[in-house]
């Protein structure tokens, strides 16, 4: 063909393709592979230089301030897809985030104000800023919504203002806060989720509408149970030297099959003692390197006041030397890495500095103290009252352990001693969000008053905090009226407020308030810790970099620091 021919075929062939174009019979081209998430960039599986961990569950919610969504997983992705102004260093002290923060101090007396400053660059994944709305977001959800994580801090704020765009935020307190620096950790994004359907009771549900960490979501399957992370490229700071990190759910023996076959090189779970032995009979054959990892989390039975069965201190004090208190810890930690860290304090948790057991040794009698509060027990051996038996409801969160596994035991053991019980596990967000907080309209008369709960006691950093919020009143919002209970039991007793408060404010050192209140509160029989739940990190050499991380912190707040040897 000539030049000139090989120009009229190339003229026909666009002249073809323009009337396919027209008459819509174009080929589409396939389109090109985008991130599901904004700011994931897409590593083919084959090139990733990844970290695959095994987890005992991946479901959420994954709210961090909520107790409804307190778990392993939760803890792992807080700390690598959200901001906080402080994280715990080494030592268990706050320490200053700088990826985020540029200061933070106290500016002002007489108000007690923090300023804070953030840094300019600092965005979420969708490039809208980290700024002052996602404090006051916070603030205004914790002070108020129920099932919140230690709120007495954040319901000493009385106002929050900001400046230089929402970079710079100054948060007013009524009274001085030493413990300020435990607040605003793992921010959450307020433009995407204030007027999101659902509102706060949904937020994090199942996913992450926006992140700010080092890494964003590629996948969360929680059916198939994994999450895939991957190095999130809207990230302002150094990038983490792994392109992906993925949790994964399966059962003790899955786990260690796959840690034995290498498929996972991070293991980060609750074993049980068959569990606990097989890990040491790998660690035997293959290198492994393994640490225990208490969690900010204390397992413990509200005997709530706020039910009229136990409002009698006696009863509750009754009922209280009916259950076998060892026996529970045995069901609950099975043997695994929780079995050595009893709680024998009702707010410092075991693995904490300032811990001091302070549970009384007693040999009290329950059948003389039922009798004291007027019970006599039938030939059947029922405890009853006014021609009533004593009937209780013990709730537990429902699929989570080891609350329903306790929740359980607890209902065999009471049972046994004469007391009727009924035993009621509700969807998480519902017993936190309603049963406990005495908001679902019609409870009593549905038989939903909730006299005993098994739930965790979550420690934030500030145990001051924790005080006020396990044992704390609130001041009635209008004027002459009587304090109300600000606390999941329904306790509160305005003879002790004002040590609480002392401590919460720094009036008072924690230590001294503690050995004051803990005898008195003991006394009132409202809270039986168990013990402190603890998880077992688990290794393969190739995993460079793992370790338990700072105290409360998790192994994943290092994840960024990873390496994968060989890749």
């Amino acid at each position: 063909m000539t030049r000139s021919g090989g120009t009229l075929a190339r003229l026909l062939a666009a002249l073809v393709a323009a009337v396919l174009v027209v008459s819509g019979c174009t080929v589409t081209p396939p389109p090109p592979l985008v991130p599901s998430t904004p700011g994931v960039t897409v590593v083919p599986k084959e090139k990733a230089n990844e970290v695959v961990v095994g987890l005992d569950d991946v479901r959420g919610g994954y709210n961090p301030h909520t107790l409804a969504g307190q778990s392993t997983v939760t803890t792992a992705l807080a700390s690598l897809l959200l901001p906080s102004t402080f994280r715990t260093a080494p030592d268990g002290s706050p320490r200053l985030d700088l990826d985020l923060m540029v200061s933070a101090e106290v500016t002002r007396a007489d108000p007690y104000t923090v300023t804070y400053v953030l840094r300019r660059d600092a965005s979420w994944s969708d490039s809208a800023p980290i700024a002052a709305e996602d404090f006051v977001y916070l603030w205004q959800r914790m002070r108020s919504e129920p099932g919140v994580v230690d709120p007495a801090g954040y319901r000493l704020i009385s106002d929050i203002t900001s400046r230089e765009g929402g970079k710079v935020v100054e948060v007013v307190f009524d009274q001085p806060y030493p413990g300020w620096r435990s607040l605003f950790a793992n921010l959450l994004p307020a433009h995407l989720l204030k007027d999101a359907p659902g509102g706060w009771g949904a937020a994090l549900a199942d996913s992450f509408p926006a992140t700010g960490g080092p890494f964003a979501v590629r996948t969360l399957d929680q059916p198939r149970g994994e999450i895939v992370l991957e190095r999130s490229d809207r990230y302002w700071e150094q990038p983490p030297a792994l392109d992906r990190v993925v949790l994964r759910r399966a059962s003790q023996s899955g786990t260690i099959s796959a840690l034995r076959t290498g498929d996972d090189q991070v293991a980060l779970i609750r074993p049980d003692a068959a569990a606990v032995e097989e890990l040491a009979e790998l660690a035997r054959s293959r290198q492994l390197s393994t640490a225990q990892v208490p969690r900010p989390e204390v397992v413990q039975l509200l005997l709530r006041p706020a039910s009229p069965r136990l409002a009698d201190p006696k009863v509750r004090a009754a009922v209280m030397a009916s259950v076998n208190r060892d026996e529970l810890i045995a069901a609950g930690s099975r043997g695994g890495p929780s079995a050595g860290l009893r709680a024998d304090s009702l707010v410092v948790p075991p693995s904490k500095a300032g811990y001091r057991p302070t549970m009384p040794r007693s040999s009290v009698d329950p059948a003389a103290l039922f009798t004291e509060a007027g019970y006599t027990r039938s030939e059947s051996g029922q405890w009853g009252r006014d021609g009533r038996p004593l009937e209780l409801t013990v709730a537990a969160p429902a699929g989570i352990e080891p609350y329903v596994t306790i929740a359980n035991q607890l209902q065999r053991q009471l049972t046994l001693s004469g007391i009727a019980v009924r035993l009621l596990t509700t969807p998480p967000n519902e017993l936190f969000g309603q049963d406990l907080a005495g908001t679902s309209a019609g409870n009593a008369e549905q038989g939903r008053v909730v006299d005993i709960a098994v739930v965790p006691q979550v420690d934030t950093g500030d145990s001051a905090a924790v005080l006020a919020s396990t044992f704390g009143c609130r001041a009635p919002s209008g004027d002459g009226g009587e304090p109300i209970p600000a606390n999941l039991s329904g306790f509160c007793d305005q003879s002790l407020q004002p040590v609480i408060d002392a401590a919460l404010t720094g009036r008072s050192l924690l230590s001294d308030a503690l050995a004051q209140l803990e005898p008195l509160l003991w006394q009132q029989a409202v809270v039986l810790p168990l013990f402190q739940v603890a998880d077992l990190l688990v290794a393969l050499p190739e995993a460079q970099g793992v370790s338990a991380g700072p105290p409360f912190a998790g192994p994943l707040s290092q994840a960024p620091l990873w390496r994968r040897e060989g890749r």
